[in-house]
């Protein structure tokens, strides 16, 4: 645990330490989010702050190839660690374009699937469904489903990207708690595999939000862009993609083995619950014209709901928080306190959600 503690922190302060020349940077080349009819912003806010936490990201690669344990699971998996971080670099450079110069929408979802393609390329891919046991299709039916997780997570991250800390918190919330899971499953049933590169690339993840969050929380002095929010999707998909794409539900024990079976799917599902609810509304709402931005996504719901941008920001945290953990429970709880933690948590976020805006009207009368 030692290790990936060391590993989020060195992410955490790397992205901390180059975020700010980052920003000047930025601001020196006209990188700038400017200010359009659905945006919350009211002055134009310097945008690329996806390069500092990829900086974080390699720098926790090449500390982790040099501590005792985790540096055997760089070496081990090695070609697929360095395939996520060309892809890293890639997706990166296209949201980094993008920051620049907005470029069309084939353009960028042909970005994401060159770098989905790279990374499968070079191994991490879904070898199995793990439904069932472990159910084997051919192998461009598994390359097709890892293209597909990795596009849907980093176009599901880039729509939850509207309010500031947002998504950098949201996915830090998933990341802690995938890699909350990966390393528990590990050390209880298979003692000595609690260092993966699933379990390596979650800590590094939540390091680099962590670190990049004082940059970007309201009144946000730098916006991750598209460099960023791509290059969150794609770590959080990659490190889904080492696990999930790997994990023999045979092998549980204890709890977890009655939820084994469909555990590794829902999961990495519910971690992603409002990101995923986002960009199936923003579908139907839409009409088939998935790439016309709009100020109705959950976010802009919230802010017209009453609440206040930090406010609102910190209830989406917690209703990401109570779907992510009331279901990781059921590994490890019985299932009637799991579900009820897990209802527990929901109804609260929902009284808060609704109550506070009423709330405020009632004590301002």
């Amino acid at each position: 645990m030692r290790e990936y503690v060391l590993v989020a922190v060195i992410a955490g302060v790397i992205t901390f330490v180059v975020t700010p020349a980052v920003r000047w940077f930025a601001i020196r080349f006209g990188a700038f989010t400017p200010v359009r009819g659905r945006d919350v912003h009211t002055t134009p806010v310097p945008r690329l702050g996806g390069v500092g936490m990829l900086i974080g990201f390699a720098a926790a690669l090449l500390v982790a190839g040099h501590l005792p344990y985790l540096s055997k699971t760089v070496s081990e998996n090695f070609g697929q660690l360095i395939g996520v971080l060309i892809a890293a670099v890639l997706i990166t450079g296209l949201g980094a374009i993008d920051d620049f110069r907005e470029l069309d929408p084939i353009t960028k979802f042909a970005g994401q699937m060159i770098a989905a393609g790279v990374m499968a390329y070079a191994g991490v891919t879904m070898l199995f469904i793990p439904l069932g046991g472990q159910t084997i299709l051919p192998a461009p039916v598994l390359t097709a489903i890892t293209v597909l997780i990795v596009v849907a997570t980093t176009t599901a991250v880039n729509f939850v990207d509207g309010l500031d800390g947002l998504a950098a918190g949201i996915v830090a919330i998933a990341a802690g708690t995938f890699f909350l899971w990966t390393y528990s499953l590990a050390s209880r049933d298979v003692p000595g595999s609690v260092f993966s590169s699933a379990a390596f690339i979650s800590a590094a993840l939540v390091g680099v939000c962590v670190g990049f969050l004082p940059h970007n929380f309201h009144p946000a002095r730098l916006f991750m862009g598209d460099a960023g929010a791509l290059l969150l999707g794609l770590l959080l998909s990659a490190a889904t993609i080492s696990f999930t794409g790997n994990f023999d539900p045979a092998g549980s024990t204890g709890q977890s083995a009655t939820y084994a079976s469909w555990l590794p799917i829902a999961l990495p599902m519910l971690i992603l619950a409002l990101p995923i609810i986002d960009v199936v509304w923003a579908v139907v709402r839409r009409r088939g014209k998935f790439w016309a931005a709009d100020s109705k996504h959950l976010h802009h719901r919230m802010l017209q709901m009453g609440h206040p941008h930090r406010e609102a920001v910190l209830l989406l945290y917690l209703w990401s928080a109570a779907g992510a953990l009331g279901i990781l429970a059921l590994a490890y709880l019985p299932a009637a306190v799991a579900l009820s933690l897990l209802a527990v948590m929901l109804l609260a976020s929902l009284a808060l959600t609704w109550g506070l805006p009423k709330w405020r009207r009632t004590r301002s009368l």
